[in-house]
């Protein structure tokens, strides 16, 4: 579904030009409508935001439901999470528009890169993901025998 990364701008009403192979999948799946959110596990300087097709984002919702309305662990995760979350359709341009809410907490400007994750995509500031990756592949040791599963 998603994958790559993309450039992209933000331009200045808030609004984000999805790319030609993300929005194709996104009108021919679920008629451009996606749910985007904060990324609450995100450590400062590695700040995104989550992009979910509505139909994925519907069977993240029923996950989370099942959690134990008594952990205060998951009650915190889901009101971060959840709480966060904004339904967006693309207009007929192929634009969402992010709220100032969303684009604060993942200090977006301008420059942006849109990173696909498969299930869903992530939006970056582009200045924060350039500096994230040369961080993760001076860590590459890190990934334990993670690579020898996946690769």
């Amino acid at each position: 579904m998603f994958r790559g990364t993309h450039h992209h701008n933000l331009d200045n009403k808030g609004r984000l030009n999805i790319p030609a192979r993300f929005r194709d999948w996104l009108a021919a799946h679920c008629d451009g409508q996606l749910v985007v959110t904060i990324d609450p596990q995100s450590q400062d300087g590695e700040r995104c935001l989550l992009a979910y097709p509505l139909p994925y984002w519907e069977t993240v919702e029923q996950r989370l439901a099942a959690l134990a309305g008594n952990n205060p662990t998951a009650r915190r995760f889901q009101r971060l999470f959840i709480g966060h979350s904004e339904e967006l359709r693309m207009d007929n341009q192929s634009r969402i528009l992010l709220s100032a809410t969303l684009r604060q907490f993942a200090g977006l400007e301008k420059d942006l890169v849109l990173v696909g994750q498969i299930q869903k995509f992530e939006i970056w500031d582009a200045a924060c993901w350039e500096a994230s990756q040369v961080r993760w592949m001076a860590d590459s040791a890190g990934f334990g025998d993670l690579g020898d599963i996946v690769l």
